[in-house]
């Protein structure tokens, strides 16, 4: 049925106007519609669907994945991008038990060792040169297209151990063969985390951006700072991924007190980080927000620049003929208590609260899941 969204808040369009209309299709219309049901949204904030570039949601496939809809619109997310969840030998049931039933947008960054996380660090996919089957992994690539967006690799020393850079650089390798972006893990060496930025290029993304860990920290020199800063600036992506062991507050509040922001903010949301210290989508969100990334800074980075890597609607997602994908949300006062990855406490002063979601002409209910 059609709808008529009304008394909101509209961030991160490149227009606000005081009602939006969607019609039966589920497409932004250019006017009213009649019989349309009203939506209400009693002043909240309206924007582009909340986008988490990395979540780990092939259930049942891998021993850390939770179900998409625990990531999803609940919380009010509308698309993600399943962080190499999935290896080669696996991506054809992530595909068609998780990908294509749900309603939220879902994505893969295809990790480059063929076993993806199936048995999460106990049973590592990168152990040495047989973990990898480069023909394998083209072939699926190009079977699933629509759907892969980016080459996924764990570069830190629990993963690959003596084997070091290599399997970033033949991921990389693989990713500049199919024309799409690596996605690099960084966090404790081997490989150290300057040995990973010197072979990224425009598009590529440093997931975990943020992580405080010594020796993997982009903190842990001024070069090394620096350098983070050069990349950021020649269009490598700084995404947060916080997951349960890859972020740290200070880390965080001095790099984007000292110019660095993130281009995304991600969760890193899978069944340990879930419970403690991520809980969901708003609550990383809130968290960036109360390390000093302005209000306007988070809402990009949560919409508009993680969408554009999935190649969904963004600032323009009011337009005619669009597909309408929305998420609902207030911010409010409060004093919660929360915890970066290495079990620092910070209290925040303000949250983000999901309200709910439209995709097409469907509306539905969102919350937090903090309590």
């Amino acid at each position: 049925m059609a709808l008529t969204l009304t008394n909101f808040r509209a961030t991160g369009f490149d227009r606000a106007p005081e009602a939006i209309h969607v019609a039966d299709d589920g497409t932004v219309a250019a006017s009213a519609i009649a019989d349309a049901e009203v939506l209400d949204l009693n002043g909240a904030y309206l924007s582009p669907g909340w986008c988490d570039l990395h979540v780990h949601v092939w259930h049942g496939g891998t021993d850390i994945s939770i179900r998409a809809s625990e990531a999803g619109r609940p919380t009010g997310v509308t698309a993600m991008a399943d962080a190499g969840s999935a290896g080669e030998a696996s991506f054809h049931g992530l595909r068609e038990y998780v990908i294509e039933p749900q309603s939220e947008t879902i994505k893969a960054f295809l990790n480059i060792g063929s076993i993806g996380l199936v048995a999460c660090n106990r049973v590592p996919e990168l152990i040495d040169w047989r973990s990898i089957d480069i023909d394998r992994t083209l072939e699926v690539i190009e079977a699933n297209r629509d759907v892969i967006c980016g080459i996924k690799v764990r570069a830190s020393g629990v993963i690959v151990g003596s084997w070091g850079i290599t399997p970033a650089k033949i991921a990389k390798r693989v990713a500049e063969m199919t024309n799409l972006p690596l996605m690099v893990h960084v966090g404790e060496p081997p490989p150290l985390i300057d040995e990973v930025f010197e072979i990224l290029s425009p598009g590529d993304i440093v997931t975990h951006c943020f992580n405080g860990k010594p020796a993997g920290s982009i903190r842990d020199t001024e070069a090394l700072f620096r350098m983070a800063q050069d990349l950021a600036a020649r269009g490598i992506l700084m995404d947060i991924g916080h997951g349960g062991a890859s972020f740290n507050f200070k880390t965080a509040r001095d790099s984007i007190a000292d110019g660095l922001r993130p281009f995304s903010i991600s969760t890193d949301l899978h069944k340990h980080s879930m419970a403690s210290p991520v809980y969901d989508m708003s609550t990383t969100l809130s968290k960036l927000l109360a390390v000093g990334l302005p209000f306007d800074d988070v809402v990009e980075a949560s919409t508009n620049a993680p969408r554009s890597v999935l190649g969904l609607s963004g600032k323009d997602g009011l337009t005619p003929g669009m597909r309408a994908d929305f998420t609902v949300f207030d911010l409010e006062d409060c004093a919660i208590d929360v915890l970066d990855s290495q079990g620092n406490a910070m209290v925040m002063d303000k949250v983000f609260e999901p309200r709910g979601t439209v995709l097409g002409c469907d509306f539905q209910q969102a919350a937090r899941r903090l309590p």
